[in-house]
């Protein structure tokens, strides 16, 4: 939902900042042109970030069920396979790297600029959400904790 709020900060009046601009698509109906790099980095990283939280949403509601994901009820077990094997919060990752592809996807300057805010706030969010997830499950999370970055994947 937050991404559909933020759509309109990416589409707003902003300057924009064009890597390798020579190659430049004009959008019909629009005055606004977009870069084939920012074209293809920017759908990349969209589609990448869309599959990681369709797949973690999938894998959460295989595992605990759909009504834990969408009322936030208590889940029975710690959900620990699929993408939560490479991260605790893949929701978060995925929704990051949408907003980091519509940013360059659109060329936003404001936008990028507001990258960190937006990474620091789903941080914090992450972190509420970890304290009470140790309320609920104890020593079991902890482990997954100390086994399991929180949000950036640990590829080294």
């Amino acid at each position: 939902m937050e991404l559909i709020f933020l759509f309109g900060f990416l589409i707003s009046p902003q300057p924009r900042v064009y890597l390798f601009s020579r190659f430049l698509f004009p959008l019909p109906y629009v005055d606004f042109s977009i870069s084939f790099f920012h074209l293809m980095i920017g759908i990349s990283s969209i589609i990448a970030g869309a599959w990681i939280a369709i797949w973690a949403v999938k894998e959460m509601s295989e595992k605990v069920g759909f009504k834990v994901v969408d009322t936030h009820s208590a889940a029975k077990k710690v959900v620990t396979s699929g993408p939560y094997t490479i991260v605790r919060h893949p929701q978060h990752l995925g929704a990051i790297l949408s907003y980091i592809g519509g940013s360059v996807l659109f060329s936003a300057y404001y936008a990028l600029l507001f990258l960190p805010i937006y990474v620091t706030c789903n941080y914090l969010i992450s972190w509420k959400e970890e304290k009470e997830l140790v309320k609920e499950h104890g020593k079991k999370y902890q482990n997954y904790q100390e086994e399991t970055p929180m949000i950036i994947p640990d590829f080294f």
